[in-house]
This record gives C-alpha cells, sequence and structure tokens, in this order.
C-alpha cells in the first residue's frame, strides 16, 4: 500500500499581530543532506507599509516606555523561553545541514548572546530610558549654561536582512540590541534555512515575553518595503558585496539617510608566526583552527579562514599537517552521529562553491580535497549539497589576484608562503577589508608587527600561542562584547561590540541649556543645576525620598603635619613630598610638605558620612577621582556632597545613587572632586 507523504508545510510571516501565508504558490526549501522538501516560502500580499507603521506606532511607544532594566530582563526572559525549546529547533537544523556542534554555534550560540546583552544591561546600563553620552561640556564662565550628548531610540523599525548559514544567531545577535536600545525590528531570514527562523519566532510569539509588533517576521520576498523606510528606521544587512551595494544605493535609503549597516564578504586571512615551526605549539594550534575553520558550517562563516599565510620555510609542512587532518572529516548527513561536517545549505551553493574553487585552480594548485567527487559516510550525494574540505596552494601569491578576490563560500582555504613579517602583512591586506585576521605566535615583536599592521584593515584581530590555547575562544567566533564587522569588503559596518552596538538603533543628540534643565532631561545632577538641602542628612534617606540635587554642605576639619606623618605610618606610604621638605620644595607642583590624597578622601567621608544605620547600605566604589590642588598642613578642608545620579536596580530592594563629591580648601578652591558610589535601600529600614 503506498503511504501518501505528509503535506509540504507552509511558512508563514508574522506582520501586524498575526500569522499570513503568502498568496502564491511558494517556493520549495529542500534538506541539504537529502533533497526532499522541508518548506514552501512565499511572502506574495503582504502590505509591507503597514507591517512598518504597526512597528512604528505599536510596538515602537511600547519598546520606549520601559527602562533598560526592564528591557534587558526582557531579552533574559525570552533567552529562557526559547532554552525550552532547543530541542525542537536542533532537530530541525539538521535540514539545513548543519551538525550538532554546528546548530550548538547557532541555536546555544543565539540564545548565549540575548543573555549577554540581558547581563550588561542591568549591569551597565542605568535603569532609565535615555542614555548620557560623555560628560557635560560647560559652555559659559558662570556655569549658567551647558551641553550634554544624550543617545535617544530612533522612532522607527529596524529591518534586518539576514544571511542562511545562521538562522538562529544571526536573527539574535541583531535583535539583543536592538531590543535593549528600544527599537522594534522587522526580521527577513534568507529563504534556504528560513524555516528554522520561522520556528523560533513562532516561539517568541508563544511566549509572550515582547510587546505586540516587537518582532516581525518576513519569510520571502521583502516586496517594496524598502520603499517605505524613512530617516527613523534603520537597515542592516548580512550577505554578498553585490547585494549589499545595491540595497545600500536603493532611492528611499539614499533620499531619507537610512541607517545602512552591512556585512559582507570577508577574505579572512590567518597567519603562521615566524618562530612557529612544525614541533611548536603554535603551529599544532594553527593546523587545527585551520582545519576546524575550514569544516565548521561545512565553511559556511563569514568569518571562515580563506587564506592560509604561512613562512615559506614551513608552508610544505603545513600542506602535509592539514591534508592529514582534512582527511578524517566524516562527510554525510548530520543526522548520522558519525558526521562530523555536514552539506552546504543548497544545491545553489553547492555549484557556487565548485564554480568558484575552479576560479580559485587557476591560479593555485588543488592540495587536498576533490571538489567533484566528495567522499561520503552518509547523505545522497547526487541530491544533497555535498562539498568535501578543499586545500589548494599558491606559490606566488605576490602576483595572484582570484586568491586576494574570489570567496568560495565553503570548506575551502588556499595556503600561501611568506618571508618577511612585512609580507604577510601585504599579503593579509590584499583581503582589501575584512572581518577578522589571525595571527599564531608566540614572538611578542612579530605579534606587535604583524597585529599594527592588520589592525586598519580588520574589525577584529586574534592573536593564538599557547598561553591561551585552553582559553581563546577560537578565530572565526563572533562575540556579544567585542565588535562584528570590518573594513571596506567587509562591509564597513559594526554590529555587537557589547553595548557600543546600540548606538546604532538611538539616535546621539547634542541639548544645550540651563544646567537645571538640562539635569531635567538627563536625569542627573551637573554643575550649576538647582540643590535642595532641607536639613534631613541625604544619607538617611531612602530612594523613595532622595532627590537629584540633595545636598549636605559639611562642616571643616583641618589638616595637622601630625595627620600627615600619622598616616604615612599607619599605611606605609612615606612618599617624599610628604615626609621631605626640602625635597618636596625641589619639585615643582610642590611648595612644601603636603596631604596624602588618600588622606584628603579619608578625610572627607569622616566629614560626610553618617555613621547610624540607615538606608545607605554600602560604598561600592569611587569614579573619577582627581586631586586638583595640593593640600598642605594648616589647610581646612570642606566638602559639598550632592546627589547626583539615583538608579533604582529592577527586581531588587535598593538600587544605586552617585554622588558629586566636592573637597574644598580655606579658601574655596577645590582640591579634589570625585563620584561616590553607594547602594541605598528603595524604602525606608
Amino acid at each position: 500500500m503506498n503511504v501518501a507523504a505528509p503535506p509540504t508545510r507552509r511558512l508563514a510571516s508574522y506582520v501586524c499581530g498575526e500569522w499570513r501565508e503568502g498568496r502564491g504558490e511558494g517556493t520549495p526549501l529542500l534538506d541539504a543532506s537529502t533533497g526532499r522538501p522541508v518548506a514552501l516560502i512565499d511572502s506574495a500580499g503582504i502590505d509591507f507599509s503597514a507591517a512598518l507603521a504597526y512597528g512604528r506606532d505599536k510596538a515602537g511607544p511600547a519598546l520606549r516606555r520601559l527602562s533598560f532594566h526592564q528591557r534587558a530582563a526582557m531579552l533574559k526572559a525570552l533567552a529562557q523561553a526559547l532554552a525550552e525549546h532547543k530541542e525542537e529547533f536542533y532537530a530541525l537544523s539538521t535540514a539545513t545541514g548543519a551538525t550538532r556542534a554546528d546548530s550548538w554555534i547557532d541555536i546555544d550560540g543565539g540564545f548565549g548572546t540575548l543573555l549577554s546583552y540581558a547581563s550588561k544591561g542591568r549591569r551597565e546600563l542605568p535603569n532609565t530610558r535615555v542614555l548620557i553620552d560623555g560628560e557635560v561640556e560647560p559652555l559659559s564662565k558662570d556655569s549658567s549654561f551647558s551641553g550634554q550628548h544624550i543617545l535617544s531610540p530612533l522612532q522607527g523599525v529596524a529591518v534586518h536582512i539576514n544571511a542562511f548559514n545562521f538562522p538562529c544567531w544571526g536573527m539574535l545577535e541583531k535583535l539583543a540590541p536592538t531590543l535593549l536600545a528600544g527599537m522594534p525590528a522587522i526580521v527577513k531570514p534568507a529563504s534556504q534555512t528560513a524555516y528554522l527562523t520561522e520556528q523560533v519566532v513562532r516561539r517568541m510569539v508563544e511566549s509572550g515575553v515582547l510587546p505586540e509588533g516587537a518582532v516581525q517576521l518576513v519569510c520571502g520576498s521583502l516586496g517594496d518595503l524598502l520603499d517605505h523606510v524613512d530617516g527613523q528606521d534603520v537597515v542592516t544587512f548580512t550577505g554578498s558585496a553585490a547585494t549589499g551595494r545595491m540595497l545600500k544605493a536603493h532611492p528611499a535609503i539614499l533620499a531619507n539617510s537610512v541607517r545602512f549597516t552591512m556585512e559582507a564578504d570577508s577574505l579572512n586571512a590567518a597567519t603562521l608566526g615566524l618562530d612557529a615551526g612544525p614541533g611548536t605549539p603554535e603551529f599544532d594550534l594553527f593546523v587545527k583552527e585551520v582545519a576546524r575553520e575550514m569544516t565548521a558550517k561545512a565553511g559556511q562563516k563569514c568569518t571562515a579562514i580563506r587564506r592560509v599565510i604561512a613562512p615559506r620555510r614551513h608552508a610544505q609542512a603545513l600542506v602535509e599537517a592539514l591534508r592529514e587532518r582534512l582527511g578524517k572529516v566524516a562527510l554525510g548527513n548530520p543526522a548520522d552521529e558519525a558526521v562530523t561536517m555536514g552539506p552546504l545549505a543548497s544545491l545553489a551553493q553547492r555549484e557556487e562553491v565548485r564554480a568558484r574553487i575552479g576560479e580559485l585552480a587557476a591560479e593555485a594548485e588543488i592540495v587536498a580535497g576533490d571538489p567533484a567527487e566528495p567522499r561520503l559516510v552518509s547523505g545522497d550525494a547526487k541530491a544533497g549539497a555535498f562539498v568535501g574540505p578543499v586545500l589548494l596552494y599558491c606559490e606566488r601569491p605576490e602576483r595572484a589576484g582570484a586568491v586576494h578576490d574570489v570567496e568560495a563560500f565553503g570548506p575551502v582555504s588556499t595556503v600561501m608562503p611568506y618571508d618577511e613579517a612585512e609580507e604577510a602583512v601585504a599579503l593579509a591586506r590584499r583581503g582589501r577589508g575584512s572581518l577578522v585576521a589571525s595571527v599564531f605566535t608566540d614572538d611578542p615583536a612579530f605579534a606587535q608587527e604583524v597585529v599594527l599592521g592588520l589592525a586598519p584593515f580588520h574589525g577584529r584581530v586574534m592573536i593564538g600561542n599557547r598561553a591561551s590555547a585552553r582559553s581563546a575562544t577560537g578565530h572565526g567566533s563572533p562575540l556579544p562584547v567585542l565588535v562584528h564587522g570590518g573594513p571596506g569588503r567587509a562591509g564597513g559596518g559594526e554590529e555587537l561590540g557589547g553595548l557600543r552596538g546600540l548606538s546604532h538603533y538611538m539616535q546621539r543628540t547634542a541639548v544645550q541649556g540651563a544646567p537645571t534643565l538640562l539635569s531635567a532631561v538627563t536625569g542627573r545632577w551637573l554643575e550649576g543645576a538647582a540643590v535642595r538641602d532641607d536639613g534631613v542628612h541625604p544619607f538617611r534617606k531612602s530612594l523613595a525620598e532622595l532627590k537629584v540635587g540633595d545636598r549636605l554642605v559639611t562642616a571643616s576639619r583641618t589638616v595637622t603635619l601630625e595627620d600627615v606623618e600619622h598616616f604615612a605610618g599607619f599605611t606605609g606610604d612615606t612618599f617624599y613630598a610628604h615626609m621631605d621638605e626640602e625635597a618636596a620644595r625641589a619639585n615643582p607642583f610642590f611648595d612644601g610638605r603636603v596631604a596624602h590624597g588618600y588622606l584628603i578622601v579619608s578625610f572627607a567621608a569622616g566629614l560626610f558620612v553618617d555613621p547610624a544605620p540607615g538606608p545607605v547600605l554600602a560604598n561600592y566604589g569611587i569614579d573619577n577621582l582627581r586631586f586638583l590642588t595640593p593640600v598642605y598642613p594648616g589647610d581646612t578642608l570642606q566638602v559639598q556632597l550632592t546627589c547626583k545620579e539615583i538608579n533604582p536596580r529592577s527586581g531588587a530592594e535598593h538600587g544605586e545613587v552617585r554622588w558629586d563629591c566636592r573637597v574644598t580648601n580655606q579658601t574655596g578652591a577645590a582640591v579634589a572632586q570625585y563620584d561616590v558610589l553607594t547602594m541605598v535601600a528603595k524604602t525606608a529600614q
């Protein structure tokens, strides 16, 4: 009896608060290993103008009402909700050609990025809705007019056009800073692997964690969406440079100065140091890293090593070591546990990679692998998109063109020899801008010369050696806390980079005005703004009672020579300027023996601290400490302590308070200035 095959799943887009299937027949998406249909994709009939308006009008205001801490908590909850379904995502990921290890990078790596931004948002951002960018700029002598840069969320939609190779991480690494900044997004995944992205978004929507419309999804063509973007929107793109340039030149993007971030082709290079010959730990690490980067995700990584730059005297030994290691790769269907490398994402990708190998082979010799007849342990060689690891060798790379210009987006690398460090740098630069380069050496001088030569042409440079071997994250691993992007051919954009990533989705504005009004805008007191002294010591106030601008002017204390000598003996700080009158006078900065800077800070604390138990729970640091005027025995100190910023911690019974501490002498001159950081209870104990 013939059993009918289950109907092919139709992917849907999630726009304007509902799931919608396209009106067309749909394009089939095939399993990368077997060629069997996985899904149909189509976006015909979607009103893209309405989708943008929905994000701007519905989700944008809801996100902007949340503080950074609330958005950070939202990211954490989203990561936790998605993690409950990760085995479902892993099972679906095999159809993309990814092994379990490949999928870990994509799936758990995506969740990890959400968690990283959630953590940084809680720890490093204030519990506010606006960010202060830099210090206040005094614009008048009497502090009546000042300037302050702020960052506030753009009020449009971020349109994320993603690549096929990381259907989960590629979406989440862009969404994390977008949502934390307070901006909604429309995600457009590449069609080949959109079925995994769609499933992840379905679980996002079901979780109820995000405000309605915060993330919309388009499965299929973007249609006329870009015709409707304006100056408050952002467009990001990951993919080929040719497509990126076409999108960047879209009339609406140009006319409205729409922010456009591109991550494109990248001929990343790895350089083996002159000191790192066979038998050294660096040589072995290099072989392992190159082989891993060739085979992870079947080489379908924008950060994969495409060019292998090695000392000429070690090049053949390197080729032999790589040939041996690549010969152990088990190529096949990733559903098979014995498989260590799966296929490319599609048959079209297979033909594209084979064509690019042909171009490279015109000026480089294939020394390992056969692009036409890969050896499989499982899978269908004809229906599956299989290409085994291919290693090439180019004897005279300085004369070559294709090896520095053609990217085979698969398990393909070219070894090229060099003789001197500057030649290695010159070869790496021939990539015309890359996402990442790596240098494997244990020679500090070589590392310095090569890294400084590579830095202007790369977004990231990793140095590998024996000391970091166990802890290094690897050449090809973008990290949430580090910039991901590169100049020139790589697109000229930046993503991630910790909190730097938020700035792509926020507007930097210089605000000028009277300090009191600036303080109202930013939530931070600044010199010249209004102060309040209601007779209650500020340390007796909980966060519910404390106000920015609350000030304490302390009693005074005279510093004696005995104080200086006691502090020196007690601490062991007997620097000559504190202990030797003649030597101190010879110093160009002093007129005689001076008090220790930390004695001044200690005396200041003694003047402003309220000793009884109360809302202030702990002092956790000092920022921006500067000693401005020498303090001599006989000088009298006084402190002005002003509540500068209040930052309630979300989900806790306390918050952080930043105090402006200004220590003056008997003439009113500032001798020290710094911020005191304290933990304060939200309500009276």
